[in-house]
This record gives C-alpha cells, structure tokens and sequence, in this order.
C-alpha cells in the first residue's frame, strides 16, 4: 500500500521524528491507526449509550402524562433560573 502525504501531515511527521520522540514514520503510523481504531470504538459505544438512554426515555414517556411544548419548555426555563440565579 503506498500513502500520500499532504505537505502539512509531511511537515508534523518530520517534526515528530525530528523531537525524538518517534524512531520511524512506520512508528507513527501505527499509533495513528491504533488511536484511531480507539476513537472508532469509544465513538461507537457512546452511540449504544445515547440509544439506550433515548430508549429510557422513551418508556418512560410511555407512562407519564404528556404537556403542551410550552409548559415543558417554561419548566426548564424555570429550573435554569433557579439553578443559577441572577
């Protein structure tokens, strides 16, 4: 596989082999990927957790009396305010 560099991504490689900190641009690259395969994951775990709290959410709404658009949004506005007075 052959990858091409933007002349930005060249330029924070060398820097990075430069400080020492890397022995290789092979070095680099696999804790890029590694990270990157981290990122992928947690991403993908918060979507289950955001699913499964909407799901929550949903069910509960399922039992409780419903309100008009208005009201629910003054609760809030009402609950701010008392949380953080002026």
């Amino acid at each position: 596989m052959s990858i091409s560099l933007t002349p930005e991504q060249e330029r924070f490689v060398q820097t990075k082999l430069q400080a020492g900190k890397y022995g290789s641009v092979e070095e680099i690259l696999e804790i890029a990927l590694r990270l990157l395969d981290e990122y992928d994951r947690s991403e993908s775990e918060w979507v289950k957790e955001v699913q499964v709290k909407i799901d929550a959410a949903i069910e509960a709404s399922n039992h409780t009396a419903s309100i008009d658009g208005e009201t629910f949004v003054n609760g809030i506005l009402e609950r701010f305010q008392q949380a953080n007075p002026a």
